[in-house]
């Protein structure tokens, strides 16, 4: 009789596994394709900091111009540093269907910075010049990918 007891309680175990495992709903939960008013205004928290960065690279361009190799290697590493972070995540909080464009523009345009940064050690101002371009670009065109509040 234990052993019957011991076998129907396995089976129960068993069956009610299975249950669990085969129920719930059958659909997936799809993916937004726009932006709710709600996540426009936390995307604007997001943006902020990065909105800040390009404001401020003017000042960049202008150590560039003046051969400032020193300052302008500090001033990538330093008021420049937090950028990367700061990108990573507003992409995140991207829709899906725009993350990979974000992503990709975010690794150009810290190349863009790796290559500035290479330039000023080797005192290129025209490589240094280029690249500035090409960073601002990128940078733009990260922040045309963000919906603007209305």
């Amino acid at each position: 009789m234990k052993n019957l007891r011991s076998v129907l309680s396995l089976i129960l175990v068993l069956v009610a596994t299975l249950l669990v495992s085969c129920g719930g709903p059958s659909t997936t939960a799809k993916a937004p394709t726009t932006y709710s008013p709600e996540k426009i205004a936390q995307l604007q928290v997001y943006v902020k900091p990065v909105e800040d960065a390009k404001n401020r690279l003017s000042e960049l361009e202008t150590l560039i111009k003046d051969e400032n190799w020193v300052d302008t290697r500090t001033f990538i590493h330093g008021p420049l540093g937090q950028l990367r972070q700061d990108m990573a995540t507003l992409s995140r909080s991207l829709l899906p269907k725009d993350q990979p464009e974000a992503k990709k523009l975010s690794q150009e345009l810290f190349i863009d910075f790796e290559n500035i940064d290479a330039a000023a050690m080797e005192r290129k101002q025209n490589v240094a010049a280029s690249e500035y371009r090409q960073a601002v670009s990128d940078l733009n065109a990260f922040l045309d990918l963000v919906p603007k509040s209305s």
